[in-house]
């Protein structure tokens, strides 16, 4: 099998035909040019910055654009669109001067389109899911909410390259929130001109590394090199596929034939056989990620913390990480990954040390307790995506729950309908996950809070957990603003207020002719920091 892999990999040089699967052909890279090929398990819903929310979609759009900060190669936040800021004692000032740059058609980027970019993030009428990112800034919360005009938003233009940004309260984590798709500097010429179809081939601009060439729905999206990039001449990859793959085991089988350079989804399953055969293609790391149960507070019985609780207590997270996931996962019985910046992390529920016989029999004592047992059995339904890991943990989830006496049916819906039917509050309880949008605990504590919104899947409300995460905001000590964040935390895991069962690694299978990969807790990797280490060869090599 090694041969077959090396073999494989030394074929990559020259290739330029054959079948990426599923349908979509692997493009001829052009003579000269070095191309990068890269499964994305689906077609983007959009590539606008400030409508996106998945991570495929962020993949794509993250190699077209950069905000005000950026990611370097190891996911750590670097000046962008900003050569630099200063920030006022207090917290609550932050001036940004950007880096003489331009669009994709050669227009000057300024900082009115910083302005206009925020404005229209917060601004209802643009829908954005993310738009609760930006509520630090002055105004935001309310203009989201229709209460204030765009215009209110705390951003100024002081001079072309020269942007303001007031806040209500503190937010040392202010350069990790603006390097998130959402926040990207946008086009504000192109946008005013196209509207919605401002993201379509023949109109988009960008100002990142890359710009859209073609995006054929099924088939494949088409990233070109943009030559007017400020870093444009340290980018290695010329152009880059994104392929919509949604079989894991195909884009697998892709990668170790050379037809793909990479994969960012690898079963857990087949982590311990491919650090065999292929070691030196398997990369798993550290990452910012929790798979968790959300309950919804609004079915009667789930109201009933004893009811959580009862649930939380049987689920056998060291079976589900050691023996169903089995590639360094590990059992969560808190929210919070481990490595958070400036967190201690460590919150536990307090039955986190105890065996699974005792959890279990506190677990049917709280049932009885909440009024129900053999007579009369609580009843529940779990609603997940088939394909996965999923497909592996829902059937051992619903077993340790019948140890406890639960029927719990399965009901199954496809990546898009279960997001909206989280978002809709249309569940009981539902199989969910949370990557970190920015390395901080509070993308993670924030998705609790009363105001959140949709992304609250089980409507949790607790004033007291929301007071301290306003404490919390309000708090420019960071150990202290941690102690706040850990309080909150202890509460929701107390509350049962959803029920994290695994903290995830990432896990990417990559071609080790790829070079300039840095594995990263937040799992980036812009491909402006990619290469090949044959690239001469490459370079110089006949296509087929």
């Amino acid at each position: 099998m090694r041969l077959a892999l090396a073999a494989a990999a030394a074929a990559l040089v020259l290739a330029g035909c054959g079948q990426s699967g599923g349908g979509a052909q692997r493009s001829v890279c052009p003579p000269g040019k070095l191309c990068f090929h890269a499964a994305n398990q689906n077609d983007p819903e959009t590539l606008d910055p400030a409508k996106g929310s998945l991570v495929i979609e962020d993949n794509i759009i993250s190699d077209m654009f950069v905000g005000l900060v950026t990611d370097d190669a190891a996911g750590q936040p670097i000046p962008g669109a900003a050569e630099s800021w200063t920030t006022s004692p207090d917290g609550l000032t932050w001036t940004f001067k950007l880096r003489p740059h331009v669009w994709s058609d050669g227009v000057p980027v300024t900082a009115d389109d910083v302005v206009f970019s925020l404005r229209r993030l917060a601004d209802p009428k643009t829908a954005a899911q993310y738009a609760y990112f930006i509520y630090p800034i002055k105004n935001a919360q309310e203009i989201n909410g229709g209460k204030a005009a765009p215009e209110t938003l705390g951003v100024e233009a002081l001079d072309d390259r020269t942007v303001r940004i007031t806040l209500l309260h503190p937010v040392p984590y202010l350069p990790e929130l603006l390097k998130h798709q959402s926040t990207y500097v946008l086009p504000a010429h192109v946008i005013r001109k196209w509207g919605d179809a401002w993201v379509n081939p023949g109109h988009i601009v960008s100002n990142g590394p890359y710009t859209l060439a073609s995006w054929r729905l099924g088939d494949k999206i088409r990233l070109v090199k943009n030559p007017r990039f400020y870093d444009a001449a340290n980018v290695c990859l010329d152009e880059v596929y994104y392929y919509p793959i949604a079989d894991i085991n195909s884009a697998e089988r892709q990668v170790l034939r050379g037809e793909l350079d990479m994969s960012n989804s690898l079963r857990s399953s087949r982590v311990e056989y491919l650090r065999k055969v292929a070691p030196d293609y398997v990369h798993t790391h550290t990452y910012l990620g929790v798979g968790y149960l959300a309950v919804n507070t609004n079915i009667p019985a789930l109201k009933d913390k004893r009811v959580r609780l009862a649930l939380d207590m049987a689920l056998d997270r060291e079976f589900y990480a050691e023996k169903l996931f089995r590639a360094g996962e590990l059992p969560a019985y808190g929210f919070t990954p481990p490595g958070v910046a400036n967190y201690p992390g460590g919150v536990k529920a307090y039955f986190a040390g105890w065996p699974l016989e005792r959890r279990q029999a506190e677990a049917r004592r709280l049932l009885a307790e909440a009024g129900y047992g053999p007579k009369n059995p609580l009843k529940l339904e779990i609603l997940y995506s088939p394909g996965g890991s999923q497909t592996t943990i829902v059937p051992a989830i619903q077993a340790d729950w019948r140890q406890i006496g639960v029927q719990a049916s399965l009901a199954q819906a496809e990546g898009q309908i279960l997001f909206s039917s989280l978002n809709a509050r249309n569940f009981q309880v539902g199989v969910a996950g949370w990557i970190a949008d920015y390395n901080d605990a509070n993308t993670f504590l924030y998705l609790l809070k009363s105001t959140t919104g949709p992304q609250n899947y089980g409507d949790y409300k607790n004033p007291i957990y929301d007071a301290l995460l306003d404490k919390a905001d309000n708090e420019p000590d960071l150990q202290k603003r941690a102690a706040y964040l850990m309080q909150a935390e202890k509460i929701m895991v107390d509350d049962a207020a959803n029920l994290p069962f695994y903290f995830w690694i990432s896990r990417n299978l990559v071609n080790p002719n790829v070079s300039g990969w840095i594995d990263n807790i937040v799992d980036h990797h812009r491909k402006r920091w990619l290469c090949f280490k044959d690239a001469d060869a490459r370079r110089s090599a006949p296509r087929s």
